[in-house]
Formats: structure tokens, C-alpha cells, sequence
């Protein structure tokens, strides 16, 4: 797999960083880590070293008893500079939590730390992860900050929103989940970020709409049917469409991710928002990825306040079928659109029930995954999918499987496809 050098900075989010180390190592990544003398305050080198099996380093002045290697790399016979054979050994950067004061430090070419100058010798991709209070992420100086990483190229992973570190605080700035964090290391060691590199921007000028999630369709005002869909391998495509260089619009369904940097998202609940999101946006697209769950039945007469238990002996609803979105779109397309739609089949014939959907809804393509089993799929990190591609004349249906793998992964193998599809018209 890869190797990762992950820089810690000070700040109570520091302790997420040791459950991203776990994840990494766990995914077969090699991890060295670089820690800020702050962080050590919140989180001991003993940890780090513990997980990785590396050494942790947080001077440039400190003996590096690897030599700058990875687990699993043979160190060399001298012993070379710390801040230059980490990142000269590494094939991304990731810096997680990065406080304001180290952002301010990486957008002015500071380097009085081993985390910083480490930033300022880089020539692999570099990620940053901002961690902050919502006041101090707000700030204009430490978005301006932001605004000169991404424009040199960083990827920055987008705080999440909720509770903060300080007694009662709540808002922006909460560091994003490890499994957030690997799964946008792994998207940029696919070979698509970072953005602004028009070498790997090849969908530049391109309007991408993609749908995420799972819709809920009321009962009451409280009780909903809905699905599994946690929203991932919709976000996975999205950030891969946007490192192309698209311009991306998301329309998510009930996601609890936090927003893919550089994307326009649109948050709704019900099919029937999620159909009106897309109508409106459908026009303009070139290419349509519909990740989304939407549900295929929805209560007839869902109640306006709340059911209750005590009233009734039992409850019986009548479902209404909702509308078929992605066929609906498909029968409005323009020449030079392309529709890629998405199958949750259930164990032996799954790719069999797909291949009429493909046909069926005129679609360019269609992702299949197996959904009876439990190490891919839904609510997990990692899938294994089959893509089912018509050829330009549609006489001729191309098959293709993607082994297990991450699902920004997954999402890279769906977008080459996609650009194959296009490039072939």
C-alpha cells in the first residue's frame, strides 16, 4: 500500500489522529508520524509509536532512530536530515489536526517546527485537516489562510459541525472522522488530486450532478421509512469528480458527512425533494451519477402531528410507489449527457437484474453492488461493484469488476469509465 506521514499539531483533536493511525495501518498503509511539542500535551509519542511501530518525531534536532524510513523500508547507511527524508520517503502529507496557528504557519512558508518544515519541503501531495473552535475557523485571516493552500494546490478536508472542545461551544471546526480523513488520502494517492493541477484536471469545464444518501419518506411527524445509505460512495464521487476539475453539484439525501471541499451541496430529505433538486440542476449537468437511495415507496397519508401508540391497537400503512427519478431524467436528456445510475441488488443475480436497468432506463452505465453481504456496501468504508457500460451504439454491453476497495477507489474506477464513455463518442 502506501506510505503516510501524518502530522500532528496541538489541540484536543488530537486524539482522532490515533484512531485515523489505526485505520491506515489496519488498510495496510505504512504511517510515520511528526508531532507539533503542543500536541504532546494532548496526546503522548508513546501512542503514535505504539500503533505505527516507527518512531515519532517532533524536532528536526532529534535523532530519527529509522533514518527517515518507513515500517517495512530499510533505512540507509547515513543518517539523513529528518525534515527531508520523512517527506522525500512519503507519498502524502497529511496533517491532522491542523490548528490555526500551523495553518497560519503552512500559508506564509513557516517553518520553525519539524511538522512545518516538513510542509515547506514536500514534494508529495499534501492534505490538511483543519481542528479549531468556530470563531477561530470563521476567522477572515484563517480563511484567507485556507484560500492560499487550496490555491497552491493543498486538499483541504473540511471541518465537520457540532460540538467543540470548550464547555457549551457548538458550531464549525470539529475535526473531520478518521475514516473521513483515510478515505480523502486514499482519493488523492489515486493519482486526481491535488486540485488546481491541470495535469490531472481532465474534467475541467465539466458539470457534474451527483446524488448521495438516503431519502426518508414520512409517517409522521416524527417516524420515517427510510434505507442503509450512509451517503459515502456519493461524497467518494463527488471529491473525485471535483479533483478532475469539475464543477460539482451534490444533492445529498439525510448524509451526516461533512461537505467535500469546492462542491456545491444541496441537502434534502424526501424523493420528492430529491426529484425537484435534480430536475432543477439535471439541465445543466454533463454527467449524472445517481448514488443516491431513493425509496421506492412512500406513505399515502402521513400524518401531521405525531401517532399515537396509546390510540391504537395497530398501525397499517398504505405506500404509495414515488417516482422513478433516474428514468424520469433519462427520458429528458440531451445529447451529451452521460447517466450513470446505481444498483443495490440482493445475492445471486444481481448483475442479471441490473443489465435490464441499464436498457430499460437508457443509461451509459450502471454500478451494481451486492448488498447481502456485510463487509461492503452500506454504512461501511470499502465495496466491491460491477460496472455495466453500453457501448455507443448500445448493441453491446461491457462488463467490468472492481475488486474490494476503498470507496474513493470504487469512485476513481466509475469515473474512468465514465471518461471512456465520453472520449469513445
Amino acid at each position: 500500500m502506501s506510505r503516510i506521514l501524518l502530522g500532528v499539531s496541538g489541540g484536543i483533536a488530537a486524539y482522532k489522529s490515533l484512531e485515523f493511525v489505526r485505520l491506515a495501518t489496519a488498510a495496510g498503509h505504512s504511517v510515520r508520524v511528526v508531532q507539533t511539542p503542543a500536541s504532546k500535551r494532548f496526546v503522548g509519542a508513546a501512542s503514535f509509536e505504539a500503533l505505527t511501530g516507527a518512531p515519532v518525531l517532533s524536532s528536526e534536532f532529534e535523532r530519527d532512530p529509522a533514518r527517515g524510513a518507513f515500517p517495512g523500508q530499510e533505512p540507509p547507511a547515513h543518517e539523513p536530515l529528518s525534515h527531508l527524508a520523512l517527506v522525500g520517503n512519503a507519498e502524502i502529507y497529511l496533517i491532522a489536526p491542523a490548528s490555526a496557528n500551523t495553518l497560519a504557519k503552512l500559508a506564509h512558508g513557516l517553518a520553525d517546527n519539524l511538522l512545518s518544515s516538513c510542509a515547506l519541503a514536500a514534494t508529495c501531495p499534501v492534505v490538511v485537516a483543519p481542528a479549531m473552535n468556530n470563531h477561530m475557523y470563521e476567522n477572515q485571516a484563517t480563511r484567507a489562510n485556507l484560500e492560499v493552500l487550496r490555491d497552491r494546490g493543498v486538499e483541504i478536508v473540511e471541518p465537520g459541525t457540532g460540538w467543540l472542545a470548550s464547555m457549551g461551544e457548538a458550531g464549525v471546526g470539529r475535526l473531520a472522522e478518521p475514516a473521513r480523513l483515510l478515505e480523502a488520502c486514499e482519493a488523492v494517492l489515486a493519482g486526481r488530486s491535488p486540485i488546481g493541477d491541470p495535469a490531472t484536471e481532465s474534467w475541467r469545464g465539466l458539470k457534474v450532478l451527483v446524488t448521495a444518501g438516503g431519502t426518508r419518506e414520512p409517517i409522521d411527524s416524527v417516524r420515517f421509512i427510510g434505507n442503509s445509505s450512509s451517503g459515502r460512495m456519493g461524497f467518494a464521487l463527488a471529491r473525485a469528480a471535483r479533483a478532475r476539475g469539475a464543477e460539482v453539484t451534490l444533492v445529498a439525501a439525510n448524509v451526516a458527512l461533512s461537505a467535500p471541499a469546492g462542491v456545491s451541496l444541496r441537502g434534502v430529505i424526501t424523493a420528492a425533494e430529491l426529484e425537484r433538486a435534480c430536475e432543477e440542476e439535471f439541465a445543466e449537468c454533463d454527467v449524472l451519477l445517481m448514488a443516491a437511495a431513493v425509496a421506492d415507496f412512500t406513505p399515502a397519508a402521513p400524518a401531521n402531528g405525531k401517532i399515537k401508540k396509546s390510540e391504537r391497537d395497530r398501525l397499517e400503512l398504505v405506500l404509495e410507489p414515488t417516482a422513478d427519478v433516474l428514468a424520469g431524467l433519462a427520458s429528458r436528456r440531451r445529447d451529451g449527457q452521460t447517466l450513470v445510475g446505481f444498483a443495490a441488488e440482493h445475492g445471486a443475480g444481481a448483475v442479471a437484474q441490473a443489465q435490464g436497468k441499464l436498457t430499460a432506463k437508457r443509461l451509459d452505465a450502471l454500478v451494481v453492488n451486492d448488498i447481502s453481504r456485510e463487509d461492503i456496501g452500506f454504512d461501511v468504508d470499502t465495496n466491491e461493484v460491477t460496472i455495466l457500460s453500453a457501448s455507443s451504439g448500445g448493441a453491446q454491453i461491457e462488463r467490468q469488476e472492481v475488486p474490494r476497495a476503498s470507496k474513493a477507489q470504487i469512485a476513481e474506477a466509475i469515473l474512468d469509465v465514465v471518461e471512456n464513455l465520453r472520449s469513445s463518442r
